[in-house]
């Protein structure tokens, strides 16, 4: 009986697909803008895997804010379905008062999973590194790109 179990609650965790790009735009809140495009979130999602590797990588917001304001450098990649929006609406003016670039992704799941943490995230910050320079100057050309929300 047991082995018939295992099997099944296997079937279920695959079963579980993860939403596309499209039906997680249905969970942004109000704030999320400038959004990255389907193709620039997949870049920031493998920007953000390389960083991970090398230790690059700010997590959470208290942690972003706090070497936000010691003036470090780096792209924000904030998640667009983060409830409630009190909990990080103060990244982006931080990030514009010192000339950073930011975007957002639409799941927060995602960008903890790129991360490699299990838990969901809402705030990441990429610090610049050599191993991956390319990768993360692409990524910061494109966020540039994006509009400024008025």
């Amino acid at each position: 009986m047991a082995r018939e179990k295992q099997p099944e609650a296997a079937a279920e965790a695959e079963g579980a697909p993860e939403r596309s790009y499209r039906e997680q735009l249905d969970y942004l809140n109000p704030i999320a803008q400038p959004l990255a495009s389907r193709k620039l979130t997949r870049k920031l999602y493998k920007c953000i895997r390389k960083a991970a590797k090398h230790k690059q990588i700010r997590r959470g917001v208290k942690e972003v804010q706090k070497f936000i304001n010691k003036g470090e450098k780096g792209i924000t990649v904030l998640a667009g379905d983060t409830l409630p929006i009190d909990v990080y609406c103060h990244i982006p003016i931080m990030c514009e008062d010192r000339s950073l670039p930011y975007a957002y992704v639409p799941s927060k799941s995602d960008l903890g999973a790129a991360a490699g943490s299990k838990r969901p995230t809402c705030v990441i910050m990429i610090k610049p590194h050599e191993e991956y320079q390319e990768t993360y100057d692409e990524c910061l050309e494109e966020v540039g790109a994006l509009p400024l929300p008025l």
